[in-house]
Parts: C-alpha cells; sequence; structure tokens
C-alpha cells in the first residue's frame, strides 16, 4: 500500500513513515502539562505537540483559539495562580538561567526561588510566533499564571532540518522537557523525551533519504517558534 493512502497515526497524524508512537513509554511527571494548539498550526510533519501529549502520563492536549478558563481548557479545576505559562513575547532570556519567572511588566522576578516553588502545571502554546501571540491574548485567564521563559544552553535539535528564527528557539517536546525536568528537578525527563524527539527526526531523515512524500524538504520556519511552540508543536 502507497504511502499517500496509508492513514496517518490517530495519535501523532503522522505518516506511518515517521510515526513513532509504538516506541514511547510515557513519562511520569508529577507537574501536570496543558498544551493549546493554534488550530491553523498544520506542521503535522515536524510537530511536535501531539507526540509530546502522548510521551507524558500527565499532560493534557487542546486545538482551539479560546477557552473561558484554565479550568475549562483544562477540564477539571484548576488555580491558576499555582499555574505558569510558557509564554516569550518580546521578554529577553537570560543566558545565566534556563527558566526564568517573569512579572507583570515582563522583566524578572527578583526571587526566582520563590516564583517557581510549587508551580503544579505549565501551559505551554504551540503554533508559530503569531499563533502563540494570539492564544496569548485571546485567553485573558493566562495573565492570572505566573509567566516563565526559557534560555536554552544549547540550540534545538531540528539542526538542519527545519530552520528556526531565532537561535534559542526550541521544538515544543524540547521546550517542555527543559521546563518540566528543571521544575521538578528531574533531568531523566528531559533526556527520555529529548530522546523521543530524536527517534522522530531520525524517522524523517531517513523517509527524505528514500524519497517519501511525506518527508519532502521543508522551507523556513519563518515566524516560527514551536514552543510556542515552541515555547510548537
Amino acid at each position: 500500500m502507497s504511502e499517500e493512502i496509508t492513514p496517518p497515526c490517530p495519535t501523532c497524524l503522522k505518516p506511518p513513515s515517521l510515526c513513532v508512537c509504538a516506541e514511547v513509554v510515557p513519562v511520569e511527571n508529577r507537574i501536570a502539562l496543558l498544551i493549546l494548539q493554534h488550530p491553523q498550526e498544520q506542521d503535522k510533519t515536524l510537530g511536535t505537540a501531539r507526540l509530546l501529549a502522548h510521551s507524558l502520563t500527565n499532560a493534557e492536549f487542546r486545538v482551539g483559539l479560546s477557552w473561558p478558563s484554565l479550568a475549562k481548557a483544562l477540564g477539571r479545576p484548576a488555580d491558576p495562580q499555582r499555574w505558569a505559562v510558557l509564554y516569550l513575547g518580546s521578554a529577553k532570556a537570560d543566558p545565566e538561567r534556563e527558566v526564568v519567572a517573569l512579572d507583570a511588566k515582563g522583566l524578572p522576578c527578583p526571587n526566582q526561588e520563590a516564583e517557581l516553588f510549587g508551580i503544579e502545571g505549565v501551559v505551554v502554546l504551540d503554533g508559530t510566533w503569531s499563533q502563540a501571540k494570539a492564544l496569548w491574548w485571546r485567553n485573558p485567564w493566562v495573565l492570572k499564571c505566573k509567566r516563565v521563559i526559557l534560555g536554552p544552553k544549547r540550540p534545538s535539535r531540528y539542526g538542519r532540518v527545519r530552520t528556526e528564527p531565532r537561535a534559542d528557539s526550541l521544538s515544543t517536546i524540547e521546550a517542555a522537557a527543559l521546563l518540566l525536568s528543571r521544575l521538578e528537578g528531574r533531568p531523566e525527563i528531559e533526556s527520555e523525551l529529548d530522546a523521543t524527539f530524536q527517534r522522530m527526526l531520525e524517522r524523517f531523515r531517513q523517509a527524505r533519504k528514500e524519497g517519501l512524500a511525506a518527508a519532502a524538504p521543508l522551507g523556513k520556519a519563518s515566524g516560527r517558534r514551536d514552543w510556542r511552540k515552541r515555547g510548537r508543536t
């Protein structure tokens, strides 16, 4: 059966040649993850949001533009003041810290340890830069959450597979791996999720080498922030 008529994986929506879902052993995460994906996010080839949700035991994935509250988006009661939202916006990451909590003005909080302590969950916005911005403004309840940004010490594993608009851009799965790993103090979260991402990229490179249409070369990811995604997909 040809690649074109073979149905995609119902979990990650990728064609069989790129799907790694069967190899995933979900990682147990204490801090919950809520992934909000913009409905126009179309990167089903290299996007990682659905794969990320599949790779964690405590994660929810939603597609849409707006929800009336964190509880409605999450599907259960939740106190937004005990949650954080990963959103870079116009803020600049601190090269000295991998995770930075920001105040209402978008400036680093003076007591980082106190701000990051006790976080029960994290919201990740998945889409391009403009799509993540739309999600931020269409959901005013995010302003009740703590806001965090990342300062990764290494570039994304996308490498030449997909050009990112900024040197510090990460895929959604990399961003969530870094954030959860640091907040929980468990480096194995990052290593396990990064390994899953690496397997997906290896599948993509192999499919492209074999000339499969599903892995056709992609252009620049203009305006993309997989973490959005980026904190995309």
